[in-house]
């Protein structure tokens, strides 16, 4: 790997961070709302804290302190590794997020295969046979998977697949017949967005001049499709599958509200609205690091695909 290149990306993933990190906290800083009220107010079942408590959680939080000195404060531990506390149930953030991370990691996990398992052959058939009733349905498949909203189909798969055929679980989490909604409710969406651009990637390389050459000294057709033309088509669907991964990520906040599954997307939520910033902090970082740490692995992945790539994006 080319040091200066590695030296580039680790500046660049460095600043997005930084980034994300300064943003998030301008918008908790000027949300409306006493975090420390809206948090007292819960931990005493509902009843109004007096303005004497009111004012100790600020000062025991640093709450009272400027911005300045709450984000230098926050980011020097962040360094560190300390993600804070969560304000509500005192719990360490890394703890916190350490119990729901596996559960989005496997729901994403499982998303990813299904838009993959659906979106790749679907994409591949629809260029084989262009102008085809395949090719037809593919994109209509396609079209309807990319307008329909991840929580429109998730309720429409409860009511049919939970309540009317009882077949999986209506929420939580389990084995693997608690994942098939999720999956296939995050899933659609990506397949939608994939198949289509495989099928534009296979059209332009199936008119390329190396496979009328293959296909010239007589390969099977299978051989032509799937070793020559497909690996060369693969370079841009792995950008958009790196790139949605933020897709993933959101799109898990929305489904795991949805399905009920205790994972970063549910614990997101509940901590916006109990104004548990030191909870929304940390899983925003995560996520913004997860997200460039994926678009490096998308970069070191155009290398395989295609050697002539080097790790600067340019053809060798």
């Amino acid at each position: 790997m080319n040091n200066q290149y590695l030296l580039k990306r680790l500046v660049t993933m460095g600043i997005v961070l930084f980034g994300v990190s300064l943003l998030t906290y301008v918008m908790i800083f000027v949300t409306p709302g006493d975090p420390a009220r809206t948090i007292l107010t819960q931990q005493m079942g509902g009843q109004t804290p007096s303005q004497e408590a009111v004012e100790q959680f600020r000062v025991s939080e640093g709450l009272d302190d400027p911005f300045t000195v709450q984000y230098v404060r926050w980011m020097s531990d962040v360094l560190q590794g300390d993600l804070g506390y969560s304000y509500y149930s005192d719990q360490p953030v890394t703890d916190a997020i350490a119990q729901r991370l596996p559960n989005t990691i496997t729901l994403a996990v499982a998303s990813g295969i299904v838009a993959i398992a659906i979106s790749v052959p679907a994409g591949i058939a629809s260029a084989v046979n262009p102008g085809s009733r395949i090719d037809y349905t593919a994109q209509f498949g396609a079209l309807v998977g990319v307008s329909m909203p991840n929580f429109w189909l998730g309720y429409l798969l409860i009511i049919v697949c939970s309540l009317w055929l009882d077949v999986f679980p209506v929420a939580g989490v389990g084995g693997l017949e608690h994942l098939v909604l999720p999956a296939v409710t995050l899933g659609s969406g990506m397949a939608a967005i994939i198949s289509r651009l495989v099928r534009t990637a296979m059209l332009d390389v199936l008119d390329a001049a190396y496979i009328r050459t293959a296909r010239s000294k007589g390969l099977r057709e299978q051989i032509v499709i799937y070793k020559h033309a497909l690996q060369n088509a693969l370079v841009p669907v792995v950008t958009i599958i790196g790139l949605q991964l933020s897709y993933v990520l959101n799109g898990a906040v929305v489904v795991e509200v949805v399905f009920q599954r205790p994972g970063l997307g549910t614990l997101l939520v509940d901590a916006i609205f109990a104004r548990d910033y030191p909870i929304v902090q940390g899983v925003t970082l995560l996520i913004g690091v997860i997200f460039v740490l994926t678009n490096f692995a998308v970069d070191l992945t155009y290398n395989q695909l295609d050697p002539r790539i080097d790790l600067g994006g340019e053809l060798m």
